[in-house]
């Protein structure tokens, strides 16, 4: 393993950690100029986050340690699944565990973990958001494999770095199966990241909010880290939606002169996204929670259109 690929290791750690505030602030920029709005300014993230950071923690006296630890896993299990995804190089020394069902895992664990730190002090706001993310994660992580799976029937492999270099660095193809996955992957991440119609990630209203349920108790540090891995999630999906439908122009491994065109196609690119994000909010509405279950299953069945047109289609 040489240092140049540690030190490019490293610089994807940072660039992912500093870029996900960033990401989240132009996306709200995006929404507020949509709406006729000047908006915060894409800065903000950072200055709510440093604001929190300046506040003393306060906790419930029955907070127990899983309550207390839930905000630094949370955290870092956000920020490793955003650091192995392959945004810069395919030949990272983390590339070898970048397996897409390794990356669902993280995801998972997360969800178990802010859910049970949810309903440790005992609110009924915190046990309603906690029941309602596991009602979330168990209909969207079917319909994500299946995507997932799709891309990996493809390239003969479950890892990332190999579905990458099938459909980058090879000859061009075009999957209609992948069309099916990318509608999939779409509504998915909608709903994995609380977005509109799912959720809405800026209301405060108790009844239909799923993801500031689960965070209300927490304050300071604690919620800074929350929100920092809530950003960072975000962009781990738009990376991995990046890498699965549109990876050209990700460096290929050993191929360190394209690095300068990878890390402005990748800005490019998460601009793009975010831009567009910000565009299916703004045309949509919240939809209630009970009609949660039948978008989730529009999901999972274009998902496994995806990967029943391959079968019958493209092989």
């Amino acid at each position: 393993m040489s240092a140049s690929a540690i030190f490019l290791q490293l610089l994807q750690n940072v660039l992912v950690l500093l870029a996900a505030p960033l990401l989240l602030g132009w996306i709200n920029q995006c929404r507020a100029w949509l709406q006729n709005r000047n908006g915060a300014g894409m800065l903000q993230p950072y200055r709510n986050l440093l604001k929190l950071f300046h506040k003393d923690a306060v906790l419930a006296h029955n907070a127990s340690q899983l309550f207390r630890t839930t905000p630094y896993i949370l955290f870092a299990c956000m920020w490793l699944a955003a650091a192995l995804v392959p945004v810069l190089a395919t030949d990272l020394p983390l590339s070898p565990a970048v397996d897409v069902i390794a990356l669902v895992g993280i995801f998972a664990l997360a969800r178990v973990f802010i859910s049970l730190a949810a309903m440790d002090i005992g609110t009924a706001f915190g046990s309603l958001g906690a029941r309602r993310e596991m009602l979330v994660g168990f209909l969207a992580e079917p319909a994500l494999l299946m995507v997932l799976f799709t891309a990996s029937t493809i390239s003969q492999s479950t890892s990332l770095i190999t579905i990458v270099e099938t459909l980058a660095h090879k000859q061009f193809v075009l999957y209609p199966s992948m069309t099916f996955a990318a509608v999939a992957f779409v509504m998915v991440l909608l709903a994995e990241n609380a977005r509109v119609p799912v959720d809405n990630p800026s209301t405060h209203l108790e009844l239909t909010m799923i993801h500031e349920a689960m965070v209300l108790e927490y304050s300071a540090r604690h919620l800074a880290l929350v929100e920092w891995a809530s950003a960072l999630k975000l962009l781990a999906y738009m990376a991995i939606g990046i890498a699965l439908f549109i990876p050209y122009g990700i460096a290929e491994a050993g191929n360190w002169n394209a690095l300068p065109a990878a890390i402005a196609l990748l800005t490019f690119k998460l601009l793009l996204a975010g831009a567009g994000l910000a565009f299916i909010e703004t045309i949509s509405a919240k939809m209630r929670i009970f009609r949660v279950p039948e978008f989730m299953g529009t999901a999972f069945l274009l998902a496994v259109l995806g990967l029943l047109t391959h079968f019958l289609l493209e092989t």
